[in-house]
């Protein structure tokens, strides 16, 4: 008998632990769904993840419980864009500087909307607002971005001089070095052109796009030795068979211009 009795009790006690489990999850999870910062931090996951329609829905349901949260607009902007949603992205971009004027990231994301959209002089507005912030923390990204807008302009020397401004900035940014590289290729100095190459690829030596940029600088250059020993390096690194042929065809050539 006390056997049994001492089952029912044990038999209660679980479903009271189980009872008062569903309870606290049951809070939880309301505390969860009404919580701005978890749910932003759910839309990150997603966006990192790069479920954009999930992330979307996140971050909005975050801006629903506080529409105050300029980091949780600049994520919407920032992930409105990957899906191409280019007027959508630029309203989030607009609301979170309504709620934090001083977010000056919001600035250069908005102006690479601009860019993408061909309106270039918002964009250039855009990156020289963001400039105008001493204590923005990349500064380089803005001068970057106006170097690579005045180059699709065929403006060189703009883009030459933002592009060193860059590099001045953070020595250790590769896509500078290799814009700068494209700059210089397009004004004939193609000495120049080879060793800004040269640095992007050495601070990323598996960036396919740095190493072949420098190889085919090498070749252009006549650096033929050093061109065949980079496309060589390069060629079991490429993936699509477009790419692929078109270092074959360099390859080829080189064989009849590098004798061992």
């Amino acid at each position: 008998m006390k056997r049994q009795k001492a089952q029912t009790l044990l038999v209660l006690i679980l479903l009271l632990a189980l009872t008062t489990c569903a309870s606290t999850q049951s809070k939880l999870e309301k505390a969860r769904a009404n919580d701005p910062q978890y749910q932003y931090n759910l839309g990150l996951f997603y966006l990192n993840n790069n479920n954009l329609d999930e992330a979307i829905k996140y971050f909005n349901k975050s801006l629903s419980l506080n529409p105050k949260n300029h980091l949780a607009w600049n994520a919407l902007g920032l992930t409105q864009s990957m899906k191409g949603n280019f007027e959508a992205s630029i309203q989030a971009f607009k609301k979170a500087l309504e709620a934090n004027p001083q977010f000056t990231e919001a600035h250069n994301n908005l102006g690479t909307i601009y860019f993408e959209l061909g309106q270039y002089d918002r964009a250039e507005a855009e990156y020289r607002q963001a400039l105008l912030d001493p204590n923005y923390p990349t500064r380089e990204l803005p001068f970057y971005n106006l170097a690579r807008m005045y180059f699709v302009q065929e403006k060189y020397d703009e883009a030459y001089d933002n592009v060193q401004k860059a590099i001045q900035v953070k020595n250790r940014f590769a896509m500078a070095h290799n814009l700068r590289g494209l700059i210089l290729e397009k004004t004939g100095d193609l000495d120049e052109a080879v060793l800004a190459f040269e640095q992007a690829a050495k601070i990323v030596p598996d960036d396919t796009t740095f190493l072949f940029n420098l190889a085919r600088a090498q070749y252009n250059a006549g650096l033929y030795r050093s061109a065949k020993e980079n496309f060589e390096k390069l060629y079991p690194k490429l993936v699509a068979q477009e790419d692929r042929e078109t270092v074959r065809k360099y390859l080829e050539e080189l064989k009849k211009l590098v004798k061992d």
